[in-house]
């Protein structure tokens, strides 16, 4: 009645192994999400950058929101579209998306 419970103890060096296997699943989850989404995120905001950072004034590009047209002024944070013949926007550098070959708007009209 009168029984003191008995307690497993374990040996004097397993146990800082133990602790150390135990992070390593989640030490391998942080280095396969740095490979699989950081690194590739990183590599397309430089690829971005440098390509926004290269625009020269009749250069084709498209923008965020779809619009396609030819650069005709360049600022240091907006730019001048002409979208059609005497019609130009003002768009944000950061909104241009892609970077077109010359002469791809002759070929879409």
């Amino acid at each position: 009645m009168f029984i003191s419970s008995a307690f497993a103890q374990a040996q004097p060096g397993a146990s800082g192994d133990a602790g150390l296997l135990g992070f390593l699943p989640i030490i391998l989850m942080f280095v396969l999400l740095y490979f699989l989404m950081i690194r590739p995120q990183m590599k397309r905001q430089k690829e971005q950058k440098s390509m926004i950072d290269a625009l020269q004034k009749g250069d084709e590009v498209i923008t965020a929101g779809g619009v396609a047209g030819k650069i005709t002024k360049l600022g240091d944070t907006y730019l001048r579209v002409e979208i059609a013949p005497e019609t130009e926007i003002s768009v944000q550098k950061a909104s241009v998306q892609t970077l077109l070959p010359k002469g791809t708007l002759k070929s879409i009209q």
